[in-house]
């Protein structure tokens, strides 16, 4: 079985630049108009895969697009052509995915918690 780039039950590594919750009117507009897809309306009937897919493939002409874009440029000389705004979304964006902790982050932290706490429960 495929297992889905973004699969909700399995993070991966892969840094989409766009978050699901956040960027929803950004990626139900973009849906509307690369695809002619209402999501509101047709969600229920669309599964995880397809979804998938077409979020993959939204292009540059969408908002989301234009979005992923700003957040994702790393070329010095495009970023000092950017604009006020390009370049407060692109902050934003950077400060929120550096205060995020990862699944493995939080499992190793875990995991050192618990040692600790079996090494201080040894030395009573």
């Amino acid at each position: 079985m495929r297992k889905w780039r973004n699969d909700f039950q399995h993070p991966s590594s892969y840094d989409p630049y766009y978050d699901l919750f956040d960027d929803w009117d950004l990626i139900e507009s973009s849906f509307a108009q690369q695809y002619g897809i209402r999501l509101r309306k047709n969600i229920s009937e669309m599964e995880w895969g397809e979804f998938s897919s077409l979020l993959a493939g939204i292009n540059g002409e969408t908002a989301l697009g234009n979005i992923v874009r700003i957040r994702s440029e790393k070329d010095p000389e495009a970023l000092k052509k950017f604009s006020p705004e390009e370049k407060r979304i692109r902050n934003e964006w950077l400060k929120k995915s550096a205060s995020h902790i990862t699944e493995e982050d939080y499992e190793q932290a875990m995991e050192n918690f618990k040692a600790m706490f079996k090494n201080m429960a040894e030395k009573r």
